[in-house]
């Protein structure tokens, strides 16, 4: 009830019993008065409304106290607790430092079709302990009502992401799968609509009322579109809300592989000398774009309808390389020699590729293929780079 909390008292004291003839002398007394918590914070109103939307997160509403307790100490400060109606720990509250008021918020987003209204009961105690005669009472508790607005909610895919398997090439308009979104607004009946939101190779269609997706061009394993051999596609669901609510749904299609890609051979370009001693001449690699079994080992063959038989030969030396040689020196000049190259997929497919054999003339360490047309590479070198690949 103080202005200002401290006493200053004059103190006169007198000699000689008090006589008018005695002398007198006088101090001051300040004495500062410390507040202690002898009074309970107390709520302005015993109930408090609220409204949120649903899937909203936040304050909601300040719940203000009276505290007749120095501002400046425990004694005032206000720590509030929720007692009843918090099972889902959908709320907290905490006390704002500037007005001591209670911040109730929504940190878990509530659903208005689970319940539309909730009912908190809560504590307001200051961080200081009361004095022995006073205690808490029907004031330091309070109610609030909190009422959820409905939100029109985006349908949700189940599962999601949505998974299938089906071989590569299969025909188009394949039937892969329905998808399934159902919406949340269950109070609301409304109707779904699908649509196709990513679908980065343009392979599929999806029909808007019952969710069916089928295959409107050729699935290709190999497509620089598929990651590990699996194909990622993103559909929309749409409802008749106002406005409208939309969710995504993800779809994973894993790619069976067939054999549907012919092995290849490198390099395609080789450097041989007219007088060489040693005559081989490439190694070369194969490679394929499918997977195992459909790929090696590979078969090398040459197309001996198309060089003499005493010339050139192949030899295997692993299961996705062979040796080309001569069998004889030849004269300054080009050769395409026509190689074939067999998978072993069930059926197997081949490829044909020329490659083009450079002779030329090697005089002095100097290599000389200007009239055979030839690039400047040396036989060393390229036979480096195959072993290289090789190796690798």
């Amino acid at each position: 009830t103080l202005e200002n909390p401290k006493y200053e008292l004059i103190i006169e004291a007198q000699d000689m019993a008090g006589l008018d003839v005695g002398l007198t002398g006088t101090a001051t007394a300040t004495i500062m008065i410390d507040d202690k918590n002898d009074h309970s914070p107390k709520f302005t109103k015993k109930e408090f409304q609220a409204t949120v939307e649903e899937g909203a997160v936040g304050v909601i509403v300040n719940l203000t106290v009276e505290d007749k307790d120095d501002p400046t100490t425990g004694a005032w400060r206000a720590a509030y607790t929720i007692i009843n109606g918090n099972p889902g720990q959908s709320f907290e509250i905490h006390t704002n430092p500037q007005t001591n008021e209670g911040m109730l918020s929504v940190v878990k987003p509530l659903d208005y079709e689970i319940s539309a209204f909730h009912t908190l009961l809560i504590k307001v105690e200051n961080e200081d302990p009361l004095v022995p005669d006073v205690s808490y009472g029907p004031s330091s508790t309070a109610t609030v009502h909190i009422t959820v607005l409905d939100v029109n909610e985006g349908p949700v895919f189940y599962p999601d992401p949505m998974m299938v398997t089906r071989q590569e090439n299969i025909s188009v308009g394949s039937v892969l799968l329905t998808v399934n979104a159902t919406d949340p607004d269950s109070l609301q009946h409304q109707t779904i609509r699908y649509s196709v939101y990513k679908d980065p190779a343009g392979w599929l269609n999806i029909n808007p009322i019952n969710g069916t997706v089928d295959t409107t061009a050729v699935l290709d394993r190999e497509s620089p579109f598929v990651d590990n051999s699996v194909y990622t596609a993103l559909f929309l669901a749409i409802d008749s809300g106002n406005p409208p609510a939309t969710g995504t749904g993800t779809l994973l299609i894993t790619l069976e592989d067939v054999n549907d890609n012919a092995p290849f051979i490198y390099p395609t370009v080789a450097e041989v000398c007219d007088d060489a001693k040693n005559l081989s001449v490439v190694i070369l690699g194969a490679s394929d774009k499918d997977l195992h079994p459909n790929t090696d080992p590979f078969k090398f063959e040459i197309h001996k309808q198309a060089v003499p038989d005493k010339v050139w030969k192949i030899s295997k030396i692993n299961n996705t390389h062979a040796l080309v040689s001569l069998l004889q020196n030849l004269n300054k000049a080009n050769y395409n020699l026509p190689i074939m190259v067999t998978d072993s997929g069930k059926p197997p497919m081949t490829n044909i590729t020329d490659l083009r054999v450079q002779v030329c003339s090697c005089r002095n360490s100097k290599v000389d293929c200007n009239t055979a047309g030839a690039l400047r590479f040396s036989l060393p070198s390229l036979l480096l780079l195959s072993l290289f690949s090789l190796a690798c």
